[in-house]
């Protein structure tokens, strides 16, 4: 997590999780505003949450966000959809409601519900992976960040380019939700979705004076207690804007168990692109500072 602290001020992009749909959204949104000169893929840190470890490693790593959205209205070769252990997501249910008040007790309650799980391979998981990451297989240059929870042990673990870690596979372990992707081995620990730790993650934006929350699990009227909590570790004096999908874009991601449904990918993108000119003046009033 060292490279969310080594920028005194600047900016950060913030990319919260949402599965296949919610990545949709992200690059509709990121797409269309880069259109109005607010380019958020020039930030000077970019952390990425499941879904948004995706986009972000696009982002990060100089992909073109035209064609990056673009991307996003056509099929991924041997893209399914998921494979869902039913009665793991119930207790996955039941473990939220029991133990989210203690973040490394969730994770590890959680990572048993993972590991006990009957979904695809990793091998195939990893695959997919690779192919929704598309040219990108390298970590950028520059700093971005993929949260992941180990399934063990319930720690949070940010990777980065410094780790040795490789890019795809620190991929895998951020989109590795709970009862519907098998957490994947990295040096000897298995890893799960860093958005069993939190939807955005925002706090890891630490350090820097603008940042930008792009959260497609976030919901006018939700809970927010824990968005706010990050907000707040961020400092004083820090510029935040959090942006959450509209009504139509609600629609088109779905909720729930419906967001990983790589159908709905396309209409969320565009949903996006449409929902960021409404908003691109106040965006722009944060990142341009």
């Amino acid at each position: 997590m060292d490279s969310a602290k080594k920028v005194p001020g600047g900016r950060a992009l913030v990319l919260g999780a949402g599965g296949v749909a919610g990545l949709g959204w992200e690059m509709g949104v990121v797409a269309r505003l880069a259109e109005f000169g607010v380019e958020l893929a020039q930030a000077d840190l970019i952390v990425g949450t499941s879904a948004g470890a995706v986009a972000g490693a696009q982002l990060a790593a100089g992909l073109d966000v035209r064609k990056a959205y673009e991307s996003q209205l056509v099929p991924v070769e041997g893209e399914q959809a998921p494979w869902t252990d039913l009665l793991g997501m119930g207790r996955l249910i039941w473990t939220a409601r029991a133990a989210r008040d203690d973040p490394e007790r969730f994770g590890k309650w959680i990572g048993q519900v993972a590991l006990a799980a009957a979904t695809v391979s990793v091998a195939e998981r990893r695959d997919l992976i690779a192919r929704y990451l598309g040219e990108v297989r390298d970590w950028p240059d520059r700093p971005f960040l993929i949260t992941a929870v180990d399934a063990e042990s319930g720690e949070f673990v940010g990777f980065d380019s410094t780790g040795g870690v490789d890019l795809v596979d620190a991929v895998a372990a951020s989109t590795a939700g709970p009862g519907i992707r098998l957490p994947p081995v990295i040096n000897g620990r298995r890893y799960i979705d860093g958005g069993m730790r939190s939807p955005v993650n925002a706090d890891l934006a630490v350090g820097h004076d603008r940042v930008v929350v792009l959260g497609p699990l976030i919901r006018e009227g939700g809970p927010v207690g824990r968005l706010n909590d990050e907000i707040a570790e961020l400092g004083t004096g820090v510029r935040v804007a959090v942006l959450s999908p509209d009504r139509a874009a609600r629609k088109a991601l779905g909720e729930g168990m419906r967001m990983p449904d790589q159908g709905r990918r396309a209409a969320a993108a565009r949903a996006g692109w449409t929902q960021a000119a409404t908003v691109a003046d106040s965006i722009a009033g944060v990142w341009h500072g």
